[in-house]
């Protein structure tokens, strides 16, 4: 019997050959080498593929600094061109306020030349009776009045263009501060997207970045350079304003300069001819006072030689009517009848040519002494009239006293002058 010191008992598996087993280790070592192979390429892909995602990770980003750099720097050119450009507005803006205040001020100093020429026109309408004309004076006056009210609109009109082109202004200055103030909150937004990057605690994921902006960059651009050629063209049209606005202001002043000094010529014209007709009406009057005591002292002459007739008339009819008393056979047509007969005529026709002569000369008496109490009526006129005219004349230098700020007070060299105006030099006697 035999003896087993181990029982062997085999699985009841079917059991594999050798050159199976090592058939099957050889593809197990295949297999294994695929695979270290395939890892081998996955890892050097995988680390090419890192590489060039941080490569391309960080070339983005550092284009888009760059951009960002960019765009800040493009932002503060900009702002830097409008910030100029409101300084020039501003500067404008207050010059052309300037402007708008000087003409104000020349438009209020209108109503004092206004007042005054109404009360230089009321004062010569006080005139009395013939001495109410259409004369120089009163046509310059009226002129100047125009003149005037003229000016006065027309600087209305300027301060009105004024105001409005201020309104525009400050509507297109608050545009520009409004760009300006964006520009900077852009350059802000700009500048604190530059300063992050990807190790800051600001980051995180969001939803739909890039949803497009509601304009493009040439659209932005475009308002920008509009903006801009709007400012500049508001400022073109404020420095003509401007312009006109001073010329408007030194024409209407040397218009009414201009006019002022033809009214005073003429004022001091008429007063001149109104002076010198004053002057021929008094030396007439005194002439006539003359010739009125003349004709006085002849009438007074001639009643005398009246009455002295009337003594030869009662001798001439006395002798006549004596006569009669003779006895009838002595009265006869005698040759001393005849005679005393024509004394008497001669008598009567003498006193009928001095009667007649009387008359003439009382009629010419009161002819000459109503003239004269015209000419006294006319004379206080005149003096009335040059009364007025001097007055008026008086009034205007409240307007040489408003223009200069200081009363004039230099009476020689108004009387100078008055006289050089007046050509009266030869009225003036020479010392």
């Amino acid at each position: 019997m035999p003896f087993n010191s181990v029982v062997t008992i085999e699985k009841p598996l079917q059991h594999l050959s050798l050159t199976d087993w090592n058939a099957r280790v050889d593809r197990l070592r295949s297999v294994a080498n695929a695979r270290h192979s395939d890892t081998f390429d996955m890892r050097n892909s995988s680390r090419q593929l890192r590489n060039e995602v941080r490569i391309e990770g960080n070339w983005a980003t550092y284009e888009s600094n760059e951009a960002l750099d960019g765009r800040i720097v493009e932002l503060n050119s900009w702002r830097e061109i409008i910030s100029k450009t409101l300084e020039r507005f501003e500067n404008e803006i207050t010059l052309l306020q300037d402007e708008k205040t000087l003409t104000e001020r020349e438009l209020d100093a209108l109503a004092g030349p206004i007042a005054v020429i109404s009360e230089m026109l009321t004062m010569r309408d006080s005139r009395l009776g013939s001495e109410i004309t259409y004369d120089d004076p009163d046509k310059e006056i009226k002129n100047e009045l125009a003149i005037l009210e003229n000016n006065q609109q027309l600087l209305a009109e300027r301060c009105q263009k004024a105001w409005e082109k201020l309104t525009r202004l400050e509507e297109v200055r608050n545009k520009i501060v409004t760009e300006i103030e964006n520009k900077v909150d852009a350059v802000h937004v700009e500048m604190a997207q530059r300063a992050l990057d990807r190790d800051s605690t600001k980051i995180s994921l969001k939803l739909g970045p890039r949803r497009a902006p509601i304009d493009s960059y040439e659209e932005w651009l475009a308002k920008t350079k509009n903006l801009k050629q709007l400012a500049e063209n508001e400022l073109a049209d404020t420095a003509a304003l401007r312009e006109s606005l001073f010329v408007c202001r030194e024409k209407a002043r040397s218009m009414l300069k201009a006019q002022q000094e033809r009214t005073e010529y003429s004022i001091r014209k008429r007063i001149f001819e109104t002076q010198r007709a004053h002057n021929e009406l008094e030396w007439l009057s005194d002439k006539l006072q003359t010739e009125i005591e003349n004709a006085e002292h002849e009438i007074r002459t001639l009643e005398k030689t009246l009455d002295g007739t009337v003594g030869s008339l009662k001798l001439a009819e006395t002798r006549l009517e004596n006569r009669f008393e003779r006895c009838s056979a002595e009265q006869c047509l005698d040759y001393v009848h005849d005679m005393l007969s024509h004394e008497v005529d001669k008598i009567c026709d003498i006193r009928r040519c001095l009667q007649a002569k009387i008359a003439d000369a009382k009629a010419n008496f009161n002819l000459i002494t109503e003239h004269v109490a015209r000419i006294r009526v006319d004379l206080e006129k005149k003096h009335h009239a040059l009364m007025t005219d001097k007055r008026t004349l008086e009034l205007r230098q409240r307007l040489k006293d408003d223009e200069t700020g200081v009363k004039v007070c230099n009476p020689c060299a108004q009387t100078d002058r008055n006289i050089v105006i007046t050509n009266a030099e030869y009225l003036i006697p020479k010392t």
